[in-house]
């Protein structure tokens, strides 16, 4: 029976870039569960594993639109200093919060006298992404 949308599924998969650096692994966390079709995986992987049966293995690579998108410049932010710690460093990944209480992680891009900019894109933003993935369980939700 075919994976198709609205099906709960186990995958194992391992995630690569364009270098063939793993920048993500099912091995040793068990399999990644999801239902297809609700957007809890990024939208290639999703369209990748639909037709697969238990026991296929595919390779896929994902251009940045099926995967995280491209990085977008409205998502580089410079906030006054004041409000953060002078261990910061450029090039490193941090928790900011904005006046909701949301916590979003950042790289800090640049550090200056009076300003701090970070980066909120997505860190695999404008990256291909490979994919290998075998389906290792099919559960259908309906």
């Amino acid at each position: 029976m075919p994976v198709k949308e609205g099906d709960r599924i186990k995958v194992e998969y391992e995630g690569k870039l364009a270098d063939g650096m793993v920048f993500d692994s099912s091995e040793g966390g068990g399999p990644l569960e999801f239902v297809v079709g609700t957007g809890q995986v990024i939208k290639g992987f999703e369209e990748a594993v639909v037709g697969m049966e238990v026991g296929d293995e595919s390779t896929v690579t994902l251009e940045p639109a099926d995967a995280y998108g491209e990085p977008q410049e409205d998502l580089i932010v410079t906030i006054p200093n004041e409000n953060f710690p002078d261990e910061l460093e450029p090039d490193t990944m941090v928790l900011i919060e904005d006046d909701s209480g949301n916590k979003f992680p950042a790289l800090v891009v640049a550090i200056e006298e009076e300003t701090v900019t970070f980066d909120l894109n997505h860190p695999l933003a404008g990256k291909s992404l490979t994919f290998t993935i075998k389906v290792v369980e099919i559960a259908s939700e309906e």
